[in-house]
């Protein structure tokens, strides 16, 4: 039997995570023995904990409570607690998802150590390193031994830093095998949708009317971090509810929240409160949040996981952002790149909300089964 260590600390993790421990659960149990840390990035209630009685995720064997912080200080205290986990269970392999801190302290923990890293979602660039989650990607990507991509771009740019696709076993991190697996969120969305149905009411509990709203999500730092980026973007969301009569839901982070008094212009901060096509919520758990992508007329966004569900839900997607690694969607032309650019954002908004805009979402991530195809390789003898 194998022995894997799972790594989650942020919510879009522990969604992913819920994907891999169901499969186990359901197919593996015999095969994999999965230990799972919490390294407490996202650390309260509403953030964390709640998710994992609601995914019905096995609760966590070690939980880090390392906390909010700086970059530097919160990862080496994640790498502090990983490395002491890790002498503890030596495991066969350290699972890690997407690009988050928590990612960075795995893979760094384990490839001093020598345990063999997995790195879920790997492949990704948004080919801009000012990004903390880009260097953090990159460098999980360099030291892993199992690589899996969700998208044939992926690969590519596995291809283009040197990797080479197709090695057979036995694998390392100079010999690593790389998979195009799907995507593993995709997964989790198919399981999820009928089960929200049953039960969220967040649709009724709001007063919302499905398709008569824009779903909004903002929690990158530099948005939310970034007065003029800031100010540009819920500015962009006052004029398009005050011109056209939209209506928007903003379940917003708690960044986010407490950002909005001390960086928004006093009157656009009025003006925002005082907004009947407005509704400011606090953090939603993944079920109510599924509802609201289902039920939404269009979503805006600076998040890498909502613009694949906006995708999945076969909703348009307007990405607050200069740029995006799932570049599949704008390609595809169900999502435009506006950046916090107020014209961009109207003019995108205009865009989708003309009649006469065609979409289609045909499968670029996969069938469904991510996490199967990850654990028969996890549990291939080498």
């Amino acid at each position: 039997m194998k022995k894997i260590l799972t790594i989650i600390g942020a919510r879009p993790q522990i969604i992913k995570g819920a994907a891999l421990s169901r499969e186990i659960n359901t197919h593996f149990r015999d095969k994999i023995n999965e230990v799972i840390v919490h390294t407490g990035q996202h650390y309260d209630q509403d953030m964390s904990g709640v998710f994992f009685a609601e995914m019905n995720i096995p609760e966590p064997d070690y939980n880090l409570n390392t906390g909010s912080g700086r970059h530097g200080g919160q990862t080496a205290k994640m790498i502090m607690g990983i490395e002491e986990i890790l002498f503890k269970e030596k495991p066969d392999y350290l699972v890690l998802y997407g690009d988050t801190n928590s990612t960075l302290a795995g893979a760094i923990a384990a490839s001093k150590m020598h345990v063999p890293v997995v790195h879920i979602e790997a492949g990704l660039r948004s080919f801009n390193k000012a990004m903390p989650e880009e260097i953090n990607r990159i460098i999980c990507d360099h030291v892993s031994t199992l690589l899996f991509s969700p998208t044939k771009t992926g690969i590519h740019n596995l291809r283009k830093e040197g990797f080479r696709i197709g090695q057979d076993p036995p694998f390392s991190p100079d010999h690593p095998g790389v998979f195009h697996c799907g995507d593993i969120m995709y997964d989790n969305s198919l399981f999820f949708s009928d089960v929200a149905e049953k039960r969220s009411n967040i649709i009724s509990k709001l007063s919302l009317q499905p398709g008569n709203f824009i779903l909004i999500t903002i929690h990158r730092d530099f948005n939310t971090d970034n007065t003029q980026r800031l100010n540009r973007i819920f500015s962009a969301i006052y004029q398009i509810g005050d011109r056209f009569n939209e209506n928007f839901v903003l379940p917003l982070h708690p960044r986010t929240l407490k950002q909005l008094d001390s960086k928004l212009d006093p009157g656009l901060l009025k003006n925002i409160r005082n907004s009947k096509h407005i509704l400011i919520t606090g953090p939603v758990s993944y079920l109510d949040m599924i509802q609201l992508e289902k039920n939404a007329k269009m979503i805006m966004t600076d998040s890498g996981g909502l613009q694949k569900e906006a995708y999945f839900f076969g909703k348009a997607v307007i990405i607050l952002r200069p740029e995006t690694e799932w570049v599949e969607i704008p390609e595809n032309k169900t999502g435009i790149v506006t950046d916090a650019d107020i014209n961009n954002i109207v003019d995108a908004y205009v865009h989708f909300n003309n009649d006469d805009t065609k979409l289609s979402f045909p499968p670029l991530f996969g069938d469904g089964k991510a996490a199967s195809f990850i654990c028969k390789q996890l549990t291939v003898e080498s």
